[in-house]
C-alpha cells in the first residue's frame, strides 16, 4: 500500500469516527431536549394543578371564613339580646319596686295587716280558707292586696284588687287599686292589659295623685309596644305637666332612652 493511499484511508477513518461521534452527541442532546421537554410538562402540570388547588383552597377559606363571621355576628347578636332582656326585665321589677317602696308609707293602714284575699265573701290567708268576711274595712281589704304585690304574688294580687273594687265602690283608694292592677300586668309584661289599666286611672279619676304615674306608664307601655310616638306623646306630658315629679325625671330618661336609639 503506497502512502498517498494510506493517508485517505486515515482520513475517511477520521472522517467517519467523526461523523458518527456528531450523530450520537446530536442523539445525546435530542434526548436531553426530549427529557427536558417532559419534565418542564410535568413541571407545568403539577404548578397548574397546585394553582388549581390552591384557588380551591383559597376559596373554601373564603367561605369558611363569612360563615365564621356570620356565626360570630349572630353569637354577638343572642349576646346583644340576652343582655337586654335582662336588662328590661330586671327595669320592670325595680319600676315596681320603687312605686312599692313610694308608696308603703302612704298606705292607709298598717304594714302588719295579714296578707288575705277575699274570695266569695270569705277571707282566705295564704291559699286557706279561715273565717267569714265580716267587718274587713276598705283600708284592710287594700292593705291585703297590697301586700300580695309586695310578696310577688302577682296572681292572687290582681284577684284581690279587682275584689277590693267590686266590694268599695266608694273608697277613695279606688284609684290607687286600678293603678295597681296595671302595675301586676307590667311586672307580668303583659303591657296590653297594663296599658287599658293606666288609662282607666287616667279616664276615671282625673284628680287622683295617681295621674303622673299613670301616664308615665302609659309611656313605658307604649315603649314596650314599640309605639315610638305613642310613647314620646305619653310622656312628655309627664314633662310638661308634672315638671316636679319623680314621674317627670323618670319620663324624661325614657325619651333620651329613645332619643338614642334613634326611635
Amino acid at each position: 500500500m503506497s502512502i498517498k493511499r494510506s493517508a485517505s484511508v486515515t482520513a475517511m477513518c477520521a472522517a467517519l469516527m467523526l461523523f458518527t461521534a456528531q450523530q450520537a452527541s446530536a442523539q445525546s442532546t435530542r434526548d436531553r431536549v426530549t427529557i427536558l421537554e417532559q419534565q418542564i410538562s410535568r413541571l407545568e402540570r403539577v404548578i397548574t394543578n397546585n394553582n388549581d388547588s390552591q384557588t380551591d383552597m383559597l376559596r373554601k377559606l373564603q367561605e369558611l371564613q363569612s360563615e365564621n363571621q356570620a356565626l360570630r355576628n349572630e353569637v354577638e347578636k343572642l349576646q346583644f339580646e340576652t343582655v337586654q332582656g335582662a336588662d328590661r326585665q330586671r327595669q320592670l321589677y325595680l319600676d315596681l319596686d320603687q312605686r312599692i317602696e313610694a308608696v308603703s308609707g302612704n298606705s292607709a293602714a298598717t304594714a302588719d295587716a295579714p296578707a288575705e284575699v277575699l274570695r266569695g265573701g270569705m277571707i282566705v290567708a295564704d291559699g286557706a280558707l279561715v273565717s267569714k268576711r265580716t267587718n274587713s274595712s276598705a283600708d284592710a281589704d287594700y292593705q291585703a292586696a297590697f301586700e300580695l304585690v309586695k310578696d310577688g304574688r302577682y296572681q292572687e294580687a290582681g284577684m284581690s284588687f279587682e275584689r277590693f273594687l267590686a266590694l268599695h265602690a266608694d273608697s277613695n283608694l279606688r284609684d290607687n287599686a286600678e293603678y295597681w292592677l296595671g302595675e301586676i300586668s307590667y311586672a307580668q309584661a303583659d303591657f296590653s292589659a297594663a296599658l287599658e289599666a293606666f288609662q282607666r286611672v287616667i279616664s276615671n279619676h282625673p284628680a287622683s295623685r295617681k295621674i303622673p304615674d299613670a301616664w308615665l306608664k302609659v309611656g313605658y307601655c307604649q315603649y314596650e309596644l314599640n309605639r315610638w310616638a305613642k310613647a314620646r306623646q305619653a310622656l312628655n306630658i309627664v314633662v310638661t305637666q308634672f315638671p316636679e315629679t319623680t314621674a317627670a325625671l323618670l319620663a324624661q330618661e325614657r325619651i333620651d332612652k329613645i332619643s338614642a336609639e334613634g326611635r
